[in-house]
This record gives C-alpha cells, structure tokens and sequence, in this order.
C-alpha cells in the first residue's frame, strides 16, 4: 500500500517539482498552499508524513504544526531558508521531528531520504511491542496508537514519535539510567549528526507536555553527567 506524503508550501515550482520526485518514488501526494488549507485536508485526508515550509502566507508553518500538535503525532518535517536556530528548527520547541533547509542548494534527494527515515522510524512502533501497553504509576503508554495518558488523562500536546520513543525507552525499564548516546540510538537510529543537546531539548519538551496536566510532573529524572531515567518514587 502506497504511502501518502503531504506537502505545504507557498512556492508552486517547490511543490510541483517535489511531487514528482515523490510520485516517481511510489509516494501517493497531497498539496497546499498554506497553512489554513492544510489544516483542513490534513484532517479530513491524514497523511502519512507531512512536509512544511515555516513561512507561508494565512498560517505560517509554526501556527499549523501547533495545531497539529493537539490533535495528531503525525511525523513532520520543516522545510526552511533559515540557518540559524537548528534546534527550533527540529521541532525541538515546535513539535517537528526533523528540518531541511532551502538555501544552498536545495536537495530534494536529501528531502526522501530523510522522508524515508522518519517513515520507518514510525513504523518501528507500529510493529514492535503494539500489544504491549506500558504502565507505571499514572503512566499509560499505547505504542500501537502512540498514546500517552498520565494519571488518567491524555496529554493535551501529544507526543511526537520521536518524544514517544524517548518516553518508552525510559519507562520500560524504571530506575535505569539511560545515556544520552542510547536515547540517540533509539530515537535517531539512523541519523549519526545527531548531538546530546538535541536529546536534551526533546526531554525539556516532553516534561513541558506532562506538566500541562501535572505541574509538579517530576517522573524523568535528569542524571548530571550520565543521561536520564524514569523515577521510579
């Protein structure tokens, strides 16, 4: 079964020249032109990946994954002429999963490949442990939805996949610090210019989630000069 990529961006040429590259690689795909467009036929027709150019006329690229945000873990790659503030540009503080930047010299090779991994990525929680609902305390973790309750209740931002796969790794095993450089290894499983700071952002953003529906959230317990774990008191 085909795959379904949706593509926003202002630039027609960008999106004419993409969706051919994609067509021509078995990807089914989707087009908008902004923001506001998007939001409604990613709703009605969610995709399997979205890729989002940040500024776009009606609703820039920030304000739509936002809202994303609140309903859908889909993965999200940012599409930028920005080379400044990588981490936000991952979606570190916005929710993306991974960015490509237009300016020198646009790869659209580069935009597959990295398509292609956050693809199987995804899929590495559709078809391991799917059955296996996580539970620890007010912890409820579904891998095969990619849902998280605490205390009962969903969290108002869901996680991304990559958020969730961190929030696995360190649950599955209360108690047990894990490195930062084994939290790359399963979040980013294929990408080696990942640093220790990205995995860091990812864990403040997480805790940020939690304390939406638990201020005193207090579960992933930061190991100074070791890594994380998930406090088992």
């Amino acid at each position: 079964m085909k795959q379904t990529i949706a593509l926003i961006d202002d630039d027609r040429n960008i999106l004419t020249s993409i969706s051919m590259a994609l067509e021509k690689e078995g990807f089914n795909v989707q087009t908008y032109l902004d923001g506001e467009s998007a939001l409604i036929g990613l709703s009605r027709t969610p995709p399997d990946l979205a890729v989002i150019d940040i500024k776009m006329p009606k609703m820039d690229g920030e304000e739509l994954l936002k809202k994303l945000r609140k309903k859908t873990s889909l993965p999200v790659i940012f599409l930028t002429s920005k080379d400044e503030e990588i981490d936000e540009l991952l979606g570190l503080k916005l929710g993306a999963d991974d960015f490509v930047k237009k300016s020198g010299g646009f790869s659209i090779k580069i935009l597959i490949e990295r398509i292609r991994v956050q693809l199987r990525r995804k899929n590495v929680i559709s078809v391991e442990d799917t059955k296996n609902v996580i539970s620890h305390g007010k912890l409820k973790l579904d891998p095969s939805q990619l849902e998280c309750e605490w205390d009962g209740k969903q969290l108002p931002d869901k996680l991304t996949t990559t958020e969730f796969l961190i929030v696995k790794e360190l649950a599955k095993r209360p108690g047990i610090i894990k490195e930062r450089s084994q939290l790359m290894d399963i979040a980013y499983r294929e990408d080696t210019e990942i640093e220790d700071r990205t995995i860091d952002s990812h864990v403040k953003r997480i805790r940020k989630k939690f304390k939406r529906i638990d201020p005193n959230f207090s579960a992933i317990e930061t190991r100074y000069g070791s890594g994380y774990r998930w406090n088992v008191s």
